[in-house]
């Protein structure tokens, strides 16, 4: 049985996250990424398209106590997703 290759790692703010390197090498990814600086309403996208099921739990990370999920905290934690040095293969 092989095993699925995937970087895992934890945000600055201590959002763990696992994404598989099909994810990652996915061309939609960085379509979506070149997009978004322009078009930040591309970021739901990105989200599934880079962690489809974390989705969820990756806005529950940010919620505020009033329940608002922040647009720039989520792209905050895009951002350090890809700039963690914590992500291993």
């Amino acid at each position: 049985m092989s095993e699925t290759k995937s970087f895992k790692g934890t945000t600055k703010t201590g959002f763990p996250f696992d994404i598989s390197m099909e994810r990652m090498e996915n061309y939609e990814v960085v379509e979506t990424i070149a997009e978004i600086d322009e078009n930040p309403l591309v970021l739901p996208r990105l989200l599934k398209l880079l962690l489809g099921d974390q989705v969820a739990a990756l806005k529950d990370h940010v919620r505020g106590e009033d329940g608002i999920v922040p647009t720039q905290k989520l792209m905050d934690e895009v951002r350090d997703i890809f700039e963690s040095q914590n992500v291993k293969k």
